[in-house]
């Protein structure tokens, strides 16, 4: 399989559809999504688990004077993920296709050209190809948000590219000093990861470097307290948007930490252990308080998220096996449950007059039982219910932080109890209680049915066999997590 078909074959097709009928061009763009899909889910198929290293690799010499690749390929740590990534993108440009936009080509390419990103950052092994593909995610979002969001989108926009351009900055910088400072010694210019990775840095130069890259990708995920561009741009950005932004954008951050910070800098990971399972601890605490106190229910989803990704940097930074595999099951887990989750709540707000405020919502349950089903699921799956793969993912997690830092892992496990809290409040407020004064009660239409359905079965599907993906990310989650974990045993 061809990695660069895979990559550019989404912002090929919504180019191409660009050029045909502006009321076919979603239908076309769907399709290219959807071919997409089944290109990745073709990987999927023959990626062999017991088979170490990368497969399917193109790797070709993109700069030569400066030592940068096209260099493309796929392993545990990356395949569920862009796997994930072709799914939620071909149920956004669906659920789009049902709906009216203006300037319809330009919107779809954008959209075209977001997935080509995403999947270019996930499958590139060169840390300039990374860093290229991670800033060329802003520009399509940039439009996606400025012309299509709703209200405020320019103050949300602003806030967004403001925030994302300084982290891209210092990820920039601490990516050439990384290959630059490799390369000394009368070695070869490189940026290729594993290049990189047989050249050590010193825990000097590994230190202010792994701070720059902490810093892009805490903006990116987000995290607290770098997370003052969230509230605007959830509230601005047109929901399919939202729902591939929350749910894969902020997972190509957090890889970035097990693909590229945690063997690079392996001893500056362990240097500053303690400082990331704080900012992942504060985060749990801050986005579950917040999503707690929440009436507008895409900034629930939103506190929730933050929460979530907290528990997803502890796992990584516990520094152990076990707590980098849950964190990478949650990944996914976070990604199947957030996008339709903030589906649902486009379709509650149009049944509550356009308010997407819990307290206009309500008392739909019993009139649309299959919408109340499908976000009873979702929900069960967001509070990490026993019996589901998220349980799976943050018991691994918090196992990890257990055996790594025992305090900070008692404390976490009060972000599960207060996720029960602000998810069941939540659904109850939506779905049960008086009937809103502009609720109107009616089912899930067959177009939306077609989106939301598969996705909840998919979040079933993966809570009954978790360890679909944990045999095919354990191989290489260890290897990631090897360098820095033994330093950290070394340091007294």
């Amino acid at each position: 399989m061809h990695l660069t078909i895979l990559v550019w074959l989404p912002a090929l097709a919504a180019l191409l559809a660009a050029f045909g009928s502006p009321r076919n061009v979603g239908k076309l763009a769907a399709l290219g999504a959807f071919i997409t899909l089944g290109l990745a889910i073709a990987v999927l198929a023959e990626f062999d688990t017991g088979q170490a290293g990368l497969q399917f690799v193109t790797d070709v010499t993109w700069i030569s004077a400066l030592g940068i690749h096209y260099k493309l390929g796929v392993d545990g740590l990356n395949l569920l993920l862009v796997v994930l990534t072709a799914i939620l993108f071909a149920a956004a440009t669906l659920w789009s296709s049902a709906r009216e936009w203006e300037r319809p080509r330009l919107f779809y390419f954008n959209l075209g050209l977001a997935e080509s990103a995403v999947l270019g950052a996930f499958l590139a092994q060169d840390l300039a190809l990374f860093v290229v593909f991670f800033d060329l995610m802003l520009v399509p979002f940039y439009f996606l948000v400025g012309v299509w969001g709703g209200r405020n989108r320019v103050a949300a926009t602003t806030k967004l590219v403001i925030y994302t351009l300084v982290g891209s900055l210092l990820m920039l910088a601490g990516a050439i000093a990384t290959a630059v400072l490799a390369a000394r010694g009368g070695q070869q210019l490189s940026f290729v990861l594993s290049d990189l990775r047989a050249r050590p840095l010193g825990l000097g130069s590994q230190e202010w470097i792994f701070l720059c890259f902490a810093a892009a990708f805490l903006i990116k995920m987000p995290a607290f307290p770098v997370h003052g561009w969230m509230p605007d741009g959830y509230r601005a950005m047109p929901l399919p948007v939202l729902a591939v932004f929350g749910a894969i954008l902020s997972k190509v951050a957090a890889y970035g930490f097990l693909r590229i910070v945690l063997p690079l800098f392996p001893g500056a990971s362990a240097h500053f252990q303690e400082l990331m399972l704080l900012i992942g601890l504060a985060s749990i605490l801050y986005g579950s308080a917040m999503a707690f106190t929440q009436t507008d229910a895409r900034l629930i989803v939103g506190y929730s998220s933050l929460a979530q990704l907290g528990f997803i940097t502890l796992g990584i930074f516990s520094l152990r096996p076990e707590g980098a595999q849950g964190a990478l099951l949650q990944m996914v887990n976070h990604g199947l449950v957030v996008a339709p989750l903030l589906l649902i709540v486009g379709l509650l707000a149009q049944r509550a007059g356009g308010s997407e405020d819990i307290r206009d919502m309500g008392g739909i349950a019993f009139r649309a039982p299959v919408l109340a089903t499908l976000f009873l699921v979702v929900a069960f799956a967001t509070l990490a219910m026993p019996g589901s793969a998220n349980f799976a993912g943050e018991f691994l997690i918090l196992l990890g932080v257990f055996r790594a830092k025992l305090v900070i892992a008692i404390v976490a496990f009060t972000g599960v109890v207060l996720a029960s809290v602000y998810m069941l409040r939540a659904f109850i407020r939506t779905m049960h209680n008086r009937v809103g004064p502009q609720v109107t009660s009616r089912e899930i239409g067959l177009a939306d049915a077609l989106v939301v359905v598969p996705l909840v079965a998919l979040i079933v599907a993966f809570a009954l066999d978790p360890q679909f993906g944990l045999k095919r990310s354990e191989r290489p989650v260890k290897a990631s997590v090897a360098p820095a974990q033994l330093v950290g045993k070394a340091t007294p």
